[in-house]
């Protein structure tokens, strides 16, 4: 299996979800009569902390063009680990329909990934502002719908959680030196990983049967009733337009004796 060559890109679709959710966020400030005289829509860059604290410290006036402009979020990937609690059996696969054909494609595999969303302000407010429009959608997960696999249009919903919340007000030296609000919100991303998508052949269920027993003794029960269901046209594909056809079938001695209806659906 190593060796061979897919991409589906789970990892980077969920990178960019988890940016997507905090990438419309504003901040409005307020004149003395209450009346709003700016809204700001909040930037959202990818990227450590540390390099935007570094670029703040280096510049002298936030009102320069090139200088950065508070308030601004920043988010970064920081861990990724396997999640044992959502195991399933690592030999077991599932079929999807795709343009083609039937592809078989083994059960995800469940990962968690670590997120850190970094909120920098001057003013108070603002990060306040920033803070409850984000917090009371998460209690304490936010699910997002990816689609996973474009090729077999596999979407997977995946929760997002807030694990924790922590704040410093960086505020050293003199009156000079520039104040920085700085909020970290730590999330895990439950999402999955596909491996390979092998085609395969037919192997789609044409007939299904049905035994019914006179008692659930195991022991002395006998069959009485057989219930079978076919697809009509029988070499009918999942993406046509075809109907069932249906029959109910009295036994004897566990031997059919007696069709009794079949129908077109």
């Amino acid at each position: 299996m190593l060796g061979n060559y897919f991409y589906h890109q789970n990892i980077r679709k969920t990178i960019i979800a988890f940016g997507n959710l905090f990438n419309s966020i504003t901040v409005k400030h307020e004149d003395g009569d209450g009346n709003d005289y700016s809204e700001i829509r909040v930037p959202l860059a990818y990227g450590p902390t540390q390099k935007f604290l570094a670029r703040l410290e280096q510049q002298a006036n936030l009102n320069k063009p090139v200088a950065i402009t508070l308030p601004r979020m920043s988010f970064e990937m920081n861990s990724l680990k396997y999640d044992p609690s959502r195991k399933t059996s690592i030999a077991q696969t599932f079929k999807a329909q795709s343009q083609d054909g039937i592809k078989r494609v083994y059960l995800p595999i469940p990962y968690n990934i670590g997120f850190e969303l970094n909120i920098m302000s001057k003013l108070n407010d603002d990060v306040l502002q920033i803070i409850e429009q984000i917090l009371p959608f998460f209690q304490p997960a936010f699910s997002v719908t990816i689609d996973m696999v474009d090729t077999i249009g596999e979407n997977k919903d995946i929760p997002i959680v807030l694990d924790d919340i922590s704040f410093r007000d960086d505020y050293e030296g003199d009156f000079s030196t520039r104040r920085v609000l700085l909020y970290t919100l730590q999330f895990t991303a439950k999402t999955y990983l596909f491996g390979p998508i092998s085609d395969t052949p037919d192997g789609l269920i044409r007939k299904v049967q049905v035994d019914m027993y006179s008692s659930t003794d195991v022991q002395t029960a006998r069959r009485e009733v057989r219930y079978t269901v076919t697809p009509d046209p029988i070499d009918a594909q999942p993406g046509d337009d075809f109907g069932f056809n249906e029959s109910w079938d009295f036994l004897q001695d566990s031997k059919i004796y007696s069709p009794v209806q079949q129908r077109d659906i």
